[in-house]
């Protein structure tokens, strides 16, 4: 341990604090989805076309308006967006089952997509962070950890805050709870479900597009950046049980850690399974392993607890 030395524990304390901020703005994303499926039953296939529209919207707004109006307009506009698509399409497939509702999410997709280079081109915008959020909130050693990133650890943990208290402490909560559980009899008691549906959606989209704004000048801002996280989030509502929002924080948390710290590790892999040393992989380290970790650990899940960290099976 001694060997390590002072730089190297700096650097191991920044990794972990980057890992955090990145498996919090993964929760931002995957609250939104497993609220959505929680209740409807709907896996979403554009829900990260609302991150990106979250992204291209706040940088937008931020460079006409400001980026504390962007953090406000930018996800009350795709919570629309979101509200509107329920009502108008998503529901009128909803009672011919889950396929046509995958299948028009995944049109969704694909149509967000070629809005967005419509409109804001096929390159990467020039989405800057505000002069608060810019620099180093403090560095240890050389190594630095970003203002931009703390500040993405502040906003998931308020929103995981705020959602809580919205789900366990108020009437709109206590209403959308109950129609998980019995739609028939809260429609029964005059409430209209439908309408919850459709808030609710509205709601996930808008959580998506939040993360959105505030990933999208932390990291990058352009049309692939859907793509690329479309398939962790996934990944992490799957590890985290199905419908889960505890366990989607700490599935959040775990793949966001285990990437980022297997990115810092420039180890080959031979070093700790000799058997590799002479054959065609004696060059590989950890950190070209890092993309495909969160896969492996969905793979391990599900073989070993196939309904998720803090999923309930069901029988």
């Amino acid at each position: 341990m001694d060997s390590i030395g002072w730089s190297g524990w700096e650097l191991l304390l920044v990794s972990l604090l980057n890992g955090l901020s990145y498996g919090l703005l993964l929760f931002m994303l995957s609250a939104g989805l497993t609220l959505i499926f929680s209740l409807m039953g709907v896996l979403n296939f554009a829900h990260a076309s609302f991150y990106m529209l979250g992204a291209y919207l706040g940088y937008s707004i931020s460079a006409h308006w400001g980026f504390g109006l962007a953090l406000l307009l930018a996800p009350l506009l795709v919570g629309a967006l979101g509200a509107l698509f329920e009502r108008y399409c998503l529901r009128r497939v909803h009672r011919f089952g889950h396929v046509p509702e995958l299948l028009v999410t995944w049109g969704l997709s694909y149509l967000v997509l070629e809005l967005v280079q419509l409109l804001w081109g096929r390159s990467t915008v020039p989405y800057a962070l505000p002069e608060w959020l810019q620099g180093p909130l403090f560095s240890l050693y050389g190594v630095q950890f970003p203002k931009s990133r703390a500040f993405i650890m502040v906003v998931a943990l308020l929103m995981l805050a705020a959602v809580g208290w919205l789900l366990t402490r108020t009437r709109i909560g206590l209403l959308i709870q109950a129609a998980l559980e019995h739609p028939d009899m809260v429609q029964a008691l005059g409430h209209n479900v439908p309408r919850v549906f459709m808030l609710v959606f509205g709601g996930g989209c808008a959580l998506a597009a939040l993360a959105g704004v505030i990933g999208g000048n932390t990291y990058i801002t352009e049309p692939g950046m859907a793509a690329a996280v479309g398939s962790i989030i996934f990944v992490v509502v799957v590890v985290g049980g199905i419908g889960s929002l505890l366990g989607a924080f700490w599935a959040s948390l775990l793949i966001g850690l285990l990437q980022t710290l297997a990115v810092s590790m420039d180890t080959p892999l031979a070093r700790w399974w000799p058997t590799l040393a002479n054959g065609a992989l004696e060059r590989l380290t950890v950190a070209q392993l890092a993309p495909i970790l969160p896969y492996v650990l969905l793979v391990l899940v599900l073989l070993l607890r196939p309904q998720g960290l803090l999923g309930q099976r069901q029988d």
